[in-house]
C-alpha cells in the first residue's frame, strides 16, 4: 500500500521497541520517547513521545499519554493520544479516551467517554484483518 495515511498504526514500524513482557510488573511514572509494547502489567502513569501498544495479556492501571495508543488488553484509567487511538475487539477500557481519531473494533468494551480532537466526520468500517 503506497498511501501511508491509510495504514493502521500497528502496521507501521519504527526503531527499537521497549517490551514489558508477560509476568513483568512496572510501578511508577514512565516518561521519554520511543515505542512500548505491553504484555505485562503497568501501575502508574506515562507521558511518552511514541506509540504504546497494550497487547491482549497487557494491563495498564493509570493514565496513558502518548503520541499514538493501541489497546487490545485492559486499561483502567484515561487514555490521551496526540494522534490516533486504535481499540481492538479484545480491549476492555474503563476511563476517558481522547485522541485525534479513535477506531473501535466490534467486541471492544469502553466504560467511559470517548472524545476526538479533530474536526473530521465519523467513519465506520468493518475489521477484515485477523488479529
Amino acid at each position: 500500500m503506497t498511501d501511508n495515511r491509510l495504514r493502521r498504526i500497528r502496521d507501521r514500524s519504527s526503531g527499537a521497541v521497549t517490551l514489558i513482557n508477560e509476568g513483568c510488573k512496572i510501578t511508577g511514572l514512565i516518561t521519554g520517547s520511543g515505542d512500548y509494547k505491553i504484555n505485562g502489567t503497568v501501575e502508574g502513569d506515562c507521558d511518552l513521545d511514541g506509540t504504546i501498544t497494550i497487547h491482549n495479556d497487557g494491563h495498564w492501571a493509570g493514565t496513558v499519554k502518548a503520541e499514538h495508543v493501541i489497546v487490545a488488553g485492559h486499561v483502567d484509567g484515561d487514555i490521551v493520544a496526540h494522534g490516533h487511538v486504535e481499540i481492538a475487539g479484545t480491549a476492555r477500557i474503563t476511563g476517558t479516551v481522547t485522541g485525534e481519531a479513535i477506531a473501535v473494533a466490534e467486541g471492544a468494551v469502553v466504560e467511559g467517554v470517548m472524545r476526538t480532537t479533530s474536526s473530521s466526520e465519523p467513519q465506520s468500517f468493518t475489521e477484515k484483518r485477523a488479529e
